[in-house]
């Protein structure tokens, strides 16, 4: 009796040792700085008055690789927003109408439903108001939006799409048109990065450099504007680029105090979605988080930390999502 009463309590003495170190096995000891990031969302919040239905998902990627709703017929909404190149084109600033150059660089397309406001000067509030943008800027598709109706009004299938996504007598409108691009925008999501996976629990997702890079990201204050399930506050903070005379936010509101503010990007797929800042000017990750450190926090980096921040950054790029070239009328 006393042999088993000494196995039990010699059992229970290991069973209560192992409980006791636990957390120490299952912690990594970044908690505090896990703690202040959230995951992404497999979908973006989604708008009362408009719904999201495959059939507006299918009339809107129709509506984004469809390049005669430009005056030219041979650029379209995927022109700039590659999916082979992260959804933007990589190059400094972008190529529209007959060769025009932009005066900004593409953003990415990708988790634009999380974002507060569109545009690096954010003129507009959502997608729907983003999406026709473009269609009409004479640098861009240089198109009228009348003309643009009356071509998709000239083929079955998009009168056939309309009248399944839309009500009313005359669906293919201008609104519904920017309802269907803005609907499947908000399908172009990247869920399940590594970090996503370690924020949910998956402690090995990250090696110990990244840790480190997501500790020195927390310390040296980047967090402050790049937070939230996007990594962006969607505010607007000054920033001059070197060689850039962009006056940003201020030529959407004419106040002074706007004066070359831009909108704070996201950082998911940051790692993919070079060249970076408004003008394209930085190529390389390393030296846009230096720039930013420099002109944003008036912190000088060591060479170290810029590796372990970058280390970091590449763990925010997704699953991309799978999305097959439509065949188009």
């Amino acid at each position: 009796m006393q042999k088993i009463t000494g196995r039990i309590l010699g059992l229970a003495a290991l069973l209560g040792c192992l409980t006791l170190t636990a957390p120490a096995v299952a912690g990594d000891g970044y908690g505090d700085y896990r703690d202040r990031f959230e995951p992404l969302p497999a979908l973006p919040p989604i708008p009362e008055d408009n719904s999201l239905t495959p059939e507006k998902v299918k009339l809107g990627k129709m509506l984004f690789f469809e390049p005669r709703i430009s005056s030219s017929g041979v650029i379209s909404c995927a022109t700039c927003h590659n999916p082979a190149l992260g959804w933007t084109d990589r190059i400094p600033r972008a190529t529209g109408h007959q060769g025009q150059v932009g005066k900004r660089n593409t953003p990415t397309v990708l988790n634009s439903g999380f974002l507060d406001a569109q545009f690096w000067d954010g003129r507009a509030e959502d997608l729907e108001e983003q999406a026709l943008g473009p269609i009409e800027a004479d640098v861009e598709m240089a198109m009228d939006l009348d003309e643009a109706i009356d071509r998709l009004e000239s083929f079955d299938v998009y009168r056939t799409l309309f009248n399944q996504s839309f009500s009313g007598d005359n669906p293919i409108n201008k609104e519904n048109v920017a309802k269907a691009i803005a609907t499947f925008e908000r399908t172009l999501n990247t869920p399940n990065s590594r970090f996503d996976r370690y924020l949910r629990g998956d402690l090995q997702a990250l090696n110990e450099k990244e840790k480190k890079g997501m500790k020195a990201f927390v310390d040296t204050g980047c967090i402050a504007c790049h937070r939230g399930p996007a990594l962006t506050d969607s505010n607007y903070h000054r920033f001059e680029v070197p060689g850039s005379t962009d006056q940003g936010r201020f030529v959407v509101t004419g106040n002074e105090s706007d004066k070359f503010k831009f909108k704070t990007p996201t950082l998911r797929n940051v790692a993919v979605t070079y060249p970076y800042f408004n003008n394209g000017s930085v190529e390389e990750l390393d030296k846009a988080i230096q720039l930013m450190a420099d002109q944003m926090l008036n912190r000088e980096l060591s060479d170290e930390k810029v590796a372990q921040i970058e280390a970091f950054l590449h763990t925010l790029t997704g699953e991309m999502p799978e999305v097959s070239f439509p065949a188009l009328p």
